[in-house]
């Protein structure tokens, strides 16, 4: 059942203590990981979606199959590899038993989707996934079908094995809203997974929110007012990134072939404005935009030859340009 706000000032604060209770909620679970789960949430209310970067075994299907459980969405989790073909996925038409064609859903058809290892598989299969991310619907045999609301798809990649792999091109890598780099718990922390993971506790989760709401969230971050400084701020920030810009800096010109796009604008600003909310303002200040910067251009710059030489890594160029 929706729930029925007075006005978006309420709304405002519903969310922000919906979002401490599901940040406790996944604590449960998820041991440390608090920048992760942020952003993680942070795109799902600004309806984006996003790429995971981390080893193997640092709880990532985890991690998305305890937030699908706290918000009440359907789950499924897709084995990317060199043969699965984009029917696999999307899902096939096939002649019944009355000579009809009848439309198997594939597992696409849920709300979040856990694409692992999303560079094993061949362009096509990838093309597939980020044009139903795009479009929220899927075309086979010609007919249009829907995907359920709310969608979001996390994709991971694992920064070894990178034989054999089909990495995702820039244009594909823009559609992701944040590039999320997941790294080793903390000494406590790794202590304390491996303590609650090797004895027989079993964790009950609440559903702290549901599909509907999380659709009314969407369209309050979109009615958030933000600042002219704000908006000024965060395009000059993509802006610098570019080489050929009146703002571009020498660190850009020297080590950066081509900068972000006007996508990275709008997902700053998106972004932005969701953090703000979810921390219990009502409007985004500067900071909230720098506090998201580099997991939403952190893929959206392509180095050149000079940095690969030099080791320069993307987030070492967003904190200058910060």
């Amino acid at each position: 059942m929706t729930r029925v706000f007075d006005n978006d000032t309420e709304a405002a604060k519903a969310l922000h203590a919906d979002f401490n209770s599901l940040k406790s909620e996944i604590g449960k679970v998820i041991i440390g990981q608090e920048e992760v789960v942020e952003q993680l949430l942070i795109s799902i209310f600004a309806n984006g979606h996003s790429l995971l970067i981390g080893l193997p075994g640092l709880a990532k299907t985890l991690l998305v199959k305890t937030i699908s459980e706290v918000l009440d969405l359907k789950f499924n989790r897709i084995q990317f590899t060199p043969d699965l073909m984009p029917g696999d996925i999307t899902g096939s038409e096939i002649l019944d038993e009355n000579r009809h064609f009848r439309f198997i859903r594939g597992p696409l058809f849920a709300n979040i989707i856990l694409a692992d290892e999303i560079n094993r598989t061949p362009p096509k299969t990838q093309a597939a996934l980020l044009e139903a991310m795009q479009e929220k619907s899927v075309t086979v045999g010609g007919q249009l079908h829907k995907l359920e609301s709310p969608f979001f798809v996390l994709a991971t990649q694992n920064p070894i094995e990178q034989e054999g792999t089909y990495p995702l091109p820039e244009a594909q890598l823009d559609r992701f809203m944040f590039n999320i780099n997941l790294d080793y718990p903390a000494f406590q922390e790794e202590l304390q997974v491996i303590k609650n993971t090797t004895g027989n506790k079993v964790v009950q989760l609440r559903k702290i929110m549901h599909g509907s709401d999380i659709l009314q969230f969407q369209e309050l971050v979109r009615r958030v007012p933000v600042p002219d400084n704000v908006l000024e701020y965060a395009v000059k920030l993509v802006v610098k990134t570019r080489r050929d810009s009146e703002f571009a800096t020498p660190e850009v010109k020297q080590y950066i072939e081509f900068g972000a796009g006007p996508r990275a604008g709008q997902f700053l600003i998106l972004g932005a404005k969701c953090r703000a909310l979810v921390l219990g303002k009502f409007s985004p200040d500067i900071e909230d935009v720098k506090a998201i910067a580099k997991p939403i251009l952190r893929h959206r710059l392509l180095l050149n030859y000079k940095a690969e030489s030099e080791r320069i890594k993307p987030d070492q160029l967003i904190e200058k340009l910060l």
